[in-house]
């Protein structure tokens, strides 16, 4: 719903909340962008000898450079001086209003009320120069129109919200455009407020959802701040915004299937866009044994086309839904938000390397090594202490540059679910007992996306110490509401899309196999070749951990049998029954522990059925009946 409360400010031709409006009618400039051309002039507006750096004057520490950003042959290249802004952390969130909210609030947090730091926050950007674009968040009818209003110093950061959300030229504004959501930047208030550490306010008011920005690494705030505005508003609307990449698969017999693949940050949604990375001789490495050294190849003549449709967030809004069962999305960004840590050679994925070598449009790099004029090669991360690269270099590259993306909505075959996995032997014992893929009854499903594992060695965020959880749909460290909302709203989407299917795919290790990305690449291709994860109950059989739903013992692909050491870990010779069942215990406590949150009183009848079967040591049997939706078909 449009505010009333908006009013027109001088240098708009729309109306805007009246907070915004003041500041911008007070700055000392305002610079208006309307298309990214713009925005990649002004982030190196003020080079010297090629560097333009984004510096503010903090009070005792002087002039402090946040970030120093050039001018590269394939775009901008911009680099944070502190390892600690190079990645998100994963407490940045915090609520300034009082609406209903699970997360903590800034009163909790930092014992006041957030108002006198809103007012602060004008205040100090009425003495900046400032650049501000309008944009439709989501997709336009599907979202909310949006406004940012940012330091024009900061135009990298500006830029980066432009190409992952979009920026409205003058003749593409409509008529009624008038911001629901509007994002302020303030970078030094790290400083002065927050002892340096990254902060992202959610002000949930009645005439607009405002986001304050105090740091410039555009994770938390261009893209995941963002993603919050949606969710809350797909949480008043009762529809969803999946934290997912989707892809349509394509055999080499012109078979085609949609898979969407889930999961905590680091769990493989960039990987299931990306060709299976081979060997130089052609073959794929499955894994390799970390005691004994064994590898085991696997050869794939020819692999599936890809046509990618989404990188990360999706679009499930009620006005795309066919009626057929299935789970119709479409992509909720303009650009993609790659990570790129994996790859750390020329060579690896020649698709990707052309893509950003010889892009047609400028793209912005992040924690990549940079220099003026040269061009900037996503295998050169930068280093966060010598020896050390950083674990989360990153390139934006605008959507409709991505070769063979698909537009418009698709139609969902197969959610996939990615959980990191650490290494699991008869010594050291782990919740690395996943295999290849496993399927999953709808009900487990669900409970996956409620616990949503962020695992093993998470590149993309601030290190946390053993399994932890980023909940509801693996997107609750960006929502702002109630966790119990959220969980209502997945399963009812489940309960509408009786002709998914389900299933689980580990990345990094398998066991004791170092696998990488393997498991999912093999699974896509698998499941493609068969036309989908429809399987008989002669085809599968339970995983000896009930969690992991059923398991194939092996498979076969292009003639060539994958064992069962990749199936039922618990059939390593290294792993054993012990260590599985202990990995297993791991994750029965890691669910028992986050599921017990979401038994509050608003919590559907039928996902507190499902949690309480889950609680009890329910069977597979149990969770096949608790939905009525089968899993695999009669012989």
């Amino acid at each position: 719903m449009k505010s009333n409360t908006h009013v027109f400010c001088k240098i708009l031709s729309f109306p805007v909340p009246p907070e915004a409006a003041a500041l911008l009618d007070a700055a000392r400039s305002v610079t208006v962008a309307t298309t990214t051309s713009e925005l990649v002039e002004l982030s190196v507006r003020d080079e010297v000898n090629g560097w333009h750096e984004v510096a503010y004057d903090v009070p005792g520490m002087g002039s402090f450079v946040e970030a120093r950003v050039c001018r590269v042959r394939n775009g901008i290249n911009a680099n944070y001086p502190e390892a600690y802004m190079r990645r998100r952390d994963p407490d940045c969130m915090v609520i300034g209003d009082t609406l209903p909210t699970d997360k903590p609030t800034y009163q909790e947090r930092f014992g006041k009320n957030f108002a006198s730091v809103r007012e602060e926050t004008f205040e100090w950007l009425k003495d900046q120069d400032l650049a501000v674009f309008p944009f439709h968040a989501g997709m336009e009818g599907k979202g909310t129109d949006a406004l940012v209003i940012a330091p024009a110093n900061a135009g990298f950061f500006a830029l980066g919200l432009s190409m992952l959300q979009g920026i409205l030229s003058p003749d593409e504004i409509p008529a009624d455009f008038a911001p629901q959501a509007v994002i302020y930047v303030a970078p030094p208030f790290r400083h002065t407020h927050f002892e340096g550490q990254q902060v992202v306010v959610h002000n949930r008011l009645e005439s607009a959802h405002e986001l304050f920005s105090y740091n410039l690494y555009p994770g938390p705030s261009a893209k995941k701040g963002i993603y919050g505005v949606l969710l809350n508003i797909g949480e008043a609307e009762q529809w969803v915004t999946m934290h997912c990449s989707t892809v349509q698969v394509i055999t080499p017999y012109d078979n085609k299937i949609i898979i969407s693949h889930e999961g905590a940050s680091g769990g493989g949604k960039s990987e299931m866009l990306e060709h299976a990375h081979r060997q130089t001789d052609g073959s794929l490495l499955i894994g390799k044994n970390t005691i004994t050294g064994e590898k085991r190849l696997l050869t794939l003549p020819r692999a599936c086309d890809l046509r990618p449709v989404t990188d990360d967030m999706a679009l499930c809004h009620p006005a795309l839904e066919k009626g057929g069962g299935k789970l119709s999305l479409m992509d909720a960004e303009n650009a993609w938000f790659v990570r790129i840590n994996h790859i750390n050679h020329y060579g690896i994925d020649p698709h990707l390397e052309k893509l950003t070598i010889h892009p047609p449009e400028p793209l912005l790099f992040l924690n990549v090594q940079g220099h003026p004029g040269a061009t900037s090669l996503i295998w050169e991360h930068t280093e966060d202490a010598p020896g050390v690269p950083c674990p989360n270099p990153r390139v934006i590259i605008p959507r409709r540059i991505i070769p063979d993306v698909v537009k418009g909505a698709v139609d969902v075959d197969i959610r996939s679910m990615g959980v990191r996995t650490p290494p699991c032997t008869a010594d050291f014992p782990s919740y690395g007992i996943i295999g290849m893929f496993h399927s999953l009854p709808p009900a487990l499903a669900w409970l996956w996306r409620l616990v949503a594992p962020r695992g093993h060695g998470n590149p993309s965020i601030i290190a946390t110490e053993g399994m932890s959880s980023e909940g509801v749909g693996s997107y609750w460290p960006f929502a702002t509401g109630r966790r119990v909302d959220q969980a209502n709203l997945l399963l009812n989407q489940i309960i509408e899309t009786p002709k998914v299917r389900y299933i689980l795919t580990p990345n990094q290790h398998i066991g004791a196999w170092e696998v990488g990305f393997m498991p999912q690449w093999i699974t896509r291709e698998f499941l493609a070749r068969r036309g989908g994860a429809r399987f008989t109950d002669k085809q599968m059989k339970p995983s000896r951990c009930p969690l992991l739903g059923y398991t194939p013992s092996t498979i076969v692909m292009e003639g060539r049998t994958l064992g069962v050491w990749f199936f039922e870990v618990d059939q390593q010779p290294e792993v054993g029954t012990a260590a599985y069942d202990r990995g297993a215990e791991m994750l029965e406590k890691f669910f028992h522990k986050e599921l017990s949150q979401f038994l509050v009183k608003d919590l559907l009848l039928t996902g507190r059925k499902i949690i309480e079967c889950c609680l009890s040591g329910g069977t597979l049997s149990d969770y096949e009946n608790l939905l009525g939706i089968p899993t695999l078909s009669p012989d």
